[in-house]
């Protein structure tokens, strides 16, 4: 006997007289199957028979065939359902006692009521046996019931179908028509960066990828310092898989302080480099960020815990370094598969909390093998899958000092390379990069091919 049978003798909530109007409506009036379809899944009904003749009313639709008592029968006895299915005479009773005046929607909504008390029931029925059994840690049993009962709540909250004037009335008609209102992103400090892009936008996912030793996750931290500082002040979650919080911050602080990171580690500070390392810990502690260096995380992990971030402090950018290093929840044929799946779970996050994502990603080695230019192509990408595709912005990261270290005229130079941009165009970006600091800042252009000094951002 099927769970939601054996639900249904259990007294937990089900309407069945609305699941049979419903299927019976369907039959009165064919036409009504893309609002029903649209609305419910099988699982949506509480008896199996209901379920077999609901999926049975979505393959005839799907051909594009007339949903009557003929081909419905016809079609369950194609797949030898028609039994369990209560047989012809069930048929034949669906639409018994219909009103005239169908009231489709009414049915529906009763019916989806009832599917979203079982599911809540269900899910918490889940979690306790396996608190109960302890068969995973409790972290983890926490982000999976919380990623279920939001996933419920998403599905009732459910409503993508927009006129133009909900749009502009949501967005407000001078913000709609003022270019610098509509077209702004976050900011990521880099100036021709932005300007090629209009900064990231929410619900974009924007991939970084570079070859080990480019400083990708440098260069993300610059953003993040950047988009939680004083000019932004958005909230950035970090999630690294690579680097401990510690060793974040610390790129972080002794970045914005302009210290030498080695001089820091190895504890040879004059006092002005003690004040500024002060001063630039003091702003960034006052900043909106937040730091995760939690190994083997999954993207379940990651929605619970920026669900609550937005819930309490808003926010305003997620980074995450790097994408190879993630798990996928269940099995895949292929690391490759796996990979896209994360990707494809980034993106639907992104959207989810309309807030940019940057995922930084590793290359292949094909760059090296490359004679002559070893700049990055998109290609290169390591476990590609889906990757490409479900970005809206792929951009590389490359010193060619680091295949070239006897050139001086390269060094403290780097390259952004966008290849792909979804709603903008592609193109190349220089860039200073100061060794000491592990930074990345905006070249100037009167340096006439020369090194960028030192100190220059």
């Amino acid at each position: 006997m099927n769970v939601h049978d054996i639900a249904f003798q259990k007294g937990l909530p089900a309407n069945l007289e609305a699941e049979r109007l419903t299927l019976g409506a369907v039959l009165v009036d064919p036409e009504c199957f893309p609002m029903v379809g649209g609305e419910l899944t099988p699982e949506d009904f509480s008896l199996e028979s209901h379920r077999r003749i609901f999926q049975r009313m979505h393959s005839l639709a799907e051909r594009g065939d007339r949903i009557d008592r003929v081909a419905l029968a016809n079609e369950l006895m194609r797949h030898s359902e028609l039994e369990s299915a209560g047989g012809l005479s069930y048929l034949m009773s669906l639409d018994e006692g219909i009103p005239q005046s169908l009231n489709v929607f009414g049915y529906i909504g009763i019916v989806k009521e009832k599917a979203t008390l079982r599911k809540v029931i269900f899910t918490a029925q889940s979690v306790m046996d396996k608190a109960f059994l302890g068969v995973d840690q409790a972290d983890h049993i926490l982000a999976e019931a919380e990623e279920s009962f939001l996933n419920i709540g998403a599905a009732r909250a459910k409503n993508t179908l927009a006129t133009p004037r909900e749009i502009i009335d949501e967005i407000g008609l001078d913000n709609f028509l003022d270019p610098a209102s509509r077209i702004k992103g976050v900011s990521t400090g880099f100036s021709k960066f932005d300007e090629l892009t209009g900064g990231f936008r929410e619900g974009e996912l924007i991939i970084i990828a570079a070859r080990p030793a480019m400083g990708k996750t440098a260069f993300a931290l610059n953003i993040a310092s950047h988009v939680c500082g004083p000019r932004v002040r958005k909230t950035v979650a970090v999630f690294s898989l690579e680097m401990s919080k510690e060793s974040l911050l610390t790129r972080m602080i002794c970045a914005a302080a302009r210290v030498d990171q080695h001089r820091f580690r190895t504890g040879f500070l004059n006092e002005d480099e003690r004040r500024q390392l002060s001063v630039a810990a003091e702003d960034l502690a006052e900043s909106p960020l937040y730091l995760d260096d939690s190994p083997g995380v999954n993207m379940m992990d990651i929605h619970a815990k920026l669900k609550r971030v937005q819930a309490t402090q808003g926010l305003g950018m997620v980074i995450i370094d790097y994408l190879q290093l993630m798990q996928a929840r269940g099995s895949h044929d292929s690391r490759t598969q796996e990979v896209s799946s994360i990707s494809r779970g980034m993106k639907l996050l992104s959207k989810e909390l309309r807030v940019p994502i940057v995922a930084l990603s590793q290359l292949s080695r094909a760059p090296e093998t490359r004679p002559g230019d070893h700049r990055p192509q998109l290609s290169d990408l390591r476990e590609s899958g889906s990757i490409e595709q479900d970005a809206d912005m792929v951009c590389f990261l490359f010193r060619e000092e680091v295949y070239k270290p006897d050139r001086e005229d390269l060094k403290g130079r780097a390259e952004l390379i966008i290849s792909k941009q979804r709603n903008g165009p592609i193109g190349k970006i220089d860039l200073a990069f100061l060794h000491k600091f592990t930074k990345f800042g905006n070249l100037a252009d009167d340096f006439g091919g020369g090194t960028p000094p030192d100190d220059y951002v």
